[in-house]
């Protein structure tokens, strides 16, 4: 009952600021509820004004299809912030057209073309509208999420009408997860929405401290100061227990202080109190992390609600077991030889002495050409030649403008991770072609292996006529099931000859135009493709630290390795002193980098409802007496 009055008393605070025609902000920690708060305020402006047209943003088509779900209404538009921009302004493609080439010549823009400048009339030739879509051909007028964003920016100033046109809409705009919002929308919504006669009140829902993305605003800081927004804060906790609660206060800084929450029926509480809860800091000289597990108890099985959290996919690679595909994708020594020479070339061009690369000239050539003119050597070169004889003798005599075509990006492996089993796939996915195609044979193999026929036979390809079929479909399954050891390649021609899952015109032109990028992956044992399927689709422990903003589980294990990116670094967030030791330049990012380092380390600290288990390998004195402060003592060397 208690908890009823806390909500009103809430809600009434917002609802009195939109009654004042005033834009807010309601923020709350992790674990308070503010998607709920979000529907009660959307249930609430809808009672008092059931005529009140209303836009709702957030990030994932989860989230869109949540808040639908919850308020369903035909005056509320609920969508991802890109598609709900990209509405505003597609009709307007002539001023779209021009906008974009006028971007595109703009010095500092993050829009580019490949011819460098365009004429102010190029797109106005081009055939049919600008398009939106997952992937960027700005040539040819296609342009994807970020594009989008900074079109939105330069047109609503540009075009003053758009702003009008937007207060026609929609008489309020909220925006969930405020703080991963790009600057220039925040600019657009509590700026440029400012202009005019007509009223649009903006609501922001969101956690400063979860701001954990660098294209994100983080804070409003400054827009709070000018009083262009006020703030309303949430302050009650129900997901994290006693222990995870406090250390959580000890790590914000923004002077926001949560309590358990006092509804008896959150899932914090247990026969009227808050859970205590368990956290224990946990160091070691080791990196042993299999044996401090068995020492703490983390025993995961299939199904439990734990999760493993390291900073990025390499660091869990190993682990995973699907660390040869992580290699080929993130450290090729070809590709990063060929990012190297395409730097140099452009450096030189800068400094306004280009170095000639002759028509039809092979990449060894360019490679030579960009090496020191009194050595004609380059050390990069060198070791793979002594190190991958086999890979550079693929690449050495083919022309430079054909391998400046091979790509290979990790997004392309491990983007579009699921946190759970029955989590769905969502859209704007960068995986690659080829692992799509991976993924579809082994979703029929393991549909077959599962007994779930019915939705086998709608996956799979093969034509079933008699019950002759059948039987040879039978013996194809398993010959395909027991081929795990088999190479990729091997898998991919064994599911295409027997009909269960045929290349398409996709696969068929990868294999052709990235013969390269084919071999690497194609000769790896299919075995290692399964790891990182069961990866990705949520049957292992283990996730990154940025992907699980929004989830939760029983029990969590934070791992404390920066894996070798300087853009966080844990010794700074638990050790200050270690500021007067550093170089004037680290000194400088000190406080940048401690910051994100900081909020990562809340995220991930506020997943856990019931045991928080932190493991840092052989720290400093100064972090080991922190985390005494911390973790109130909860501290244990293994």
């Amino acid at each position: 009952m208690v908890e009823e009055i806390v909500l009103v008393t809430e809600l009434s605070q917002v609802m009195d600021l939109v009654a004042k025609k005033r834009n807010f902000l309601l923020s709350g920690g992790a674990g308070s509820g503010k998607t709920y708060s979000l529907v009660e305020v959307i249930g609430s402006v809808m009672e008092n004004d059931p005529g009140a047209k209303i836009a709702c943003m957030t990030y994932t088509n989860a989230a869109v299809r949540m808040i639908e779900g919850r308020v369903g209404a035909k005056n509320l538009q609920v969508g991802t912030i890109h598609d709900f921009f990209w509405d505003c302004i597609k009709p307007y493609q002539l001023d779209l057209k021009r906008s974009l080439a006028e971007l595109i010549n703009t010095e500092g823009s993050k829009i580019s073309h490949p011819l460098g400048s365009v004429d102010a009339d190029y797109y106005l030739k081009l055939d049919g509208p600008i398009k939106y879509k997952q992937t960027t051909r700005i040539a040819e007028g296609i342009i994807s999420h970020d594009e989008v964003i900074q079109l939105t920016a330069f047109m609503f100033k540009k075009y003053p009408r758009l702003v009008d046109i937007l207060k026609d809409r929609f008489d309020f705009i909220f925006i969930d997860e405020y703080q991963d919002t790009d600057p220039k929308v925040v600019e657009v919504l509590l700026k440029d929405l400012n202009n005019g006669d007509r009223q649009c009140i903006i609501g922001f829902f969101g956690d400063s401290m979860q701001g954990i993305y660098d294209d994100g605003v983080g804070d409003i800081n400054a827009y709070l100061e000018a009083g262009l927004i006020t703030e309303v804060r949430k302050l009650q906790n129900r997901r994290n227990p006693q222990a995870v609660i406090d250390l959580a206060n000890a790590l914000r800084n923004d002077g926001l202080v949560q309590k358990p929450s006092e509804d008896l029926t959150a899932p914090n509480m247990r026969n009227g109190e808050v859970k205590p809860g368990e956290i224990l800091f946990v160091h070691s000289k080791s990196d042993d992390l299999d044996h401090i597990k068995s020492v703490i108890g983390w025993d995961y099985r299939a199904g439990r609600s734990m999760r493993e959290l390291n900073l990025t996919h390499n660091l869990i690679a190993g682990k995973a077991g699907f660390e040869p595909l992580m290699e080929i994708f993130d450290k090729d020594p070809v590709i990063a030889l060929k990012k190297s020479v395409s730097e140099k070339l452009k450096a030189a061009d800068k400094k306004g002495s280009p170095i000639p690369v002759p028509e039809g000239a092979t990449f060894d050539d360019v490679v030579l050409l960009t090496a020191p003119a009194d050595k004609q050597r380059n050390l990069k070169r060198d070791l793979i030649m002594v190190e991958y004889p086999d890979l550079y003798a693929q690449v050495k005599d083919r022309s430079y403008e054909e391998v400046k075509k091979i790509y290979l990006d990790k997004d392309q492996l491990v983007d579009d991770k699921k946190e759970s089993t029955s989590e769905e796939n969502r859209t704007g996915s960068k995986r690659g072609t080829l692992i799509k195609h991976l993924f579809k044979i082994y979703d029929i193999v393991k549909l077959y292996e599962d007994k779930k026929y019915n939705e086998f036979i709608r996956k799979t390809y093969y034509q079933i006529g008699s019950i002759e079929d059948k039987r040879i479909l039978q013996r194809l399954m398993t010959e395909l099931s027991r081929a795990r050891n088999k190479t990729i390649s091997e898998v991919i021609e064994l599911a295409h000859h027997t009909g269960i899952c045929p290349k398409d015109d996709h696969i068929d032109e990868y294999i052709i135009n990235h013969d390269y990028a084919y071999g690497r992956i194609g000769s790896v044992a299919f075995s290692v493709f399964i790891k990182l399927y069961d990866y990705l689709e949520g049957f292992t422990p283990f996730s990154t630290q940025h992907k699980i903003k929004g989830d939760e589980f029983t029990d969590v294990l934070v791992v404390l390795e920066d894996g070798g990116w300087n853009k966080y670094n844990f010794e700074y967030l638990f050790n200050k002193q270690i500021l007067s030791g550093l170089s004037k330049q680290k000194q400088e990012s000190f406080p940048r980098i401690r910051e994100r380092s900081q909020k990562l380390f809340y995220v991930c600290c506020t997943r856990a409802k019931e045991r928080l288990f932190v493991f840092y390998h052989d720290p400093s004195p100064e972090v080991i007496a922190t985390a005494k402060k911390w973790f109130k003592g909860n501290v244990m060397e293994i």
